[in-house]
């Protein structure tokens, strides 16, 4: 790995920041610094969004069948190099590789969705809706876009945005986030060789500043945001404010359900992975286990020792089974909530604290902690934590997990484990939750269905993937046509 200053990318061009602060990019696992990424000022996303907005005009005549051409050289470049940006995801963020591949197995499945643009844009018309007279609907692209990225997927949340952006019409930038701007370098080294017109896809690093300009300039029309609840709300807010539109994925507290007749192997492997895949750092992780009524009685003990187990250490090692958190505040802060929920009235089932390994020392790492008893009233029952901590609640029937669920402010995923068909319909029908999970622990869309999530948890109309994608990235035009 490199430590020379990573660049941006504007108008096809590989260019050095001009600003003289620099952000260290950190191995969460060994504390080693790979990288330096600049903070880029508001002339950086300005020359990005004149060179985006120079190239819209020829690049949105371009037709949609010849646009996707671009995406097939894409999806072909990300598989010969699969390999190695899988590796440089678990190296800047930590988690494992086998994560790290399914993450990018994801991104490449948007894009073959997004070939499919030439259908997936089709209008309606309608001939003779009076003597003479026709009408249809068109799509347009909305123009420059933008997408704010998180650091927990630096490979597969901008791919829910940017191959419909392109296939759509548009012209696209992309912020990642400066904890992870590695592999969003080595993808736009591939997007460079695929060969695009100028300036129709830019890279900009940066942080706050460089996030406040791409939500205040002119140019751009549309954001795409992924992140915590809290700067959902202001990128949102902001971006509204001058006339954008926006998609902000926010945070998440998300509820698995276990019922007594649920499968117990499949249900403590399901709850297992989402709750400490990833090292909790998803916004689909499980973050609270309602048992009801007898599951009790055999998923506690059952839970702990699935737990106690997980093997703990640095991703690229054969058998690691979860990695490091992304910073050494983001560990403190898990642990501070950690104990909040004990003076809560919680009790520590399973410490995961404190977590050092062998020959990584250093490192950013918690191991699997449960919480049990946790208080249903308290801060914690309702806090995204967005690390490897699992709560445990006990309620009595079906209908009293339900309306926890529902009191909830985040709205992201839901899952439940049960034998029955009649209790998993009353529970998809009931829980006011945009991803619902039956028997599956992540209930994560495939490309081909829209990413969901309602209350807190998500701003604006439309989500990202699918036909949420080609509506938000493009405008309807109705056309009322008569010739004499």
């Amino acid at each position: 790995m490199t430590t020379e200053p990573l660049q941006n990318y504007i108008n096809n061009e590989w260019q050095a920041s001009n600003i003289s602060e620099y952000l260290d990019v950190v191995n969460p696992a060994t504390a080693e610094v790979i990288a330096s990424v600049p903070l880029s000022p508001a002339t950086e996303v300005d020359r990005a969004a004149k060179a985006a907005a120079e190239a819209l005009d020829e690049w949105r005549r371009t037709p949609p069948t010849e646009r996707i051409q671009y995406l097939f050289k894409l999806k072909n470049l990300l598989e010969e190099n699969f390999e190695e940006i899988s590796r440089t995801i678990t190296i800047e963020c930590g988690k494992t590789v086998d994560e790290s591949k399914g993450e990018m197995r994801r991104a490449i499945e948007n894009v073959e969705v997004a070939c499919g643009i030439p259908t997936m844009m089709q209008g309606t018309n309608l001939e003779d809706i009076a003597s003479g007279i026709d009408e249809f609907m068109i799509r347009q692209p909305v123009g420059v876009c933008a997408a704010i990225a998180p650091f927990n997927f630096p490979g597969m949340i901008t791919f829910w945005f940017l191959p419909y952006a392109l296939a759509c019409g548009n012209t696209y930038i992309v912020k990642p986030s400066e904890k992870v701007p590695m592999t969003m370098e080595k993808i736009f080294q591939l997007l460079d060789q695929i060969g695009l017109p100028k300036g129709v896809v830019n890279l900009v690093h940066g942080g706050v500043e460089t996030v406040d300009a791409i939500l205040d300039h002119p140019t751009i029309k549309a954001i795409s945001f992924v992140g915590s609840t809290a700067t959902a709300k202001y990128v949102y807010g902001r971006a509204t404010a001058n006339g954008k539109r926006a998609q902000c994925q926010g945070g998440a507290k998300n509820p698995m359900i276990v019922l007594p007749d649920a499968d117990a192997d499949m249900t403590i492997r399901g709850i297992t992975e989402s709750a400490f895949g990833c090292a909790g750092q998803r916004c689909l992780a499980a973050s609270l286990t309602l048992t009801v009524g007898d599951a009790q009685d055999w998923f506690t003990e059952s839970i702990a020792d699935a737990a106690a187990s997980r093997v703990v250490g640095y991703g690229l090692e054969e058998g690691v089974e979860m990695g490091p958190v992304i910073t050494p505040q983001s560990a403190s802060r898990i642990e501070g909530l950690i104990q909040q929920g004990v003076e809560e009235g919680a009790t520590v089932l399973v410490d995961g604290r404190h977590a050092k390994i062998p020959s990584y020392e250093n490192g950013n790492f918690l191991r699997p902690t449960i919480l049990q008893n946790l208080n249903r009233n308290g801060e914690i029952a309702r806090t995204e934590i967005f690390g490897p901590v699992l709560g445990l609640i006990h309620v009595d029937t079906i209908d009293d997990a339900i309306a926890f669920v529902n009191s909830g402010r985040h709205g992201n995923m839901a899952c439940l484990f049960t034998s029955s068909g009649t209790s998993a319909r009353k529970f998809r029908y009931e829980a006011q939750i945009g991803n619902i999970g039956i028997n599956v622990g992540v209930a994560a869309p495939m490309a081909f269905f829209p990413f969901s999530g309602w209350k807190e948890s998500f701003f604006g109309d439309l989500h990202g993937q699918s036909h949420d994608a080609v509506d938000f990235f493009t405008q309807k035009k109705v056309v009322v046509e008569r010739w004499f």
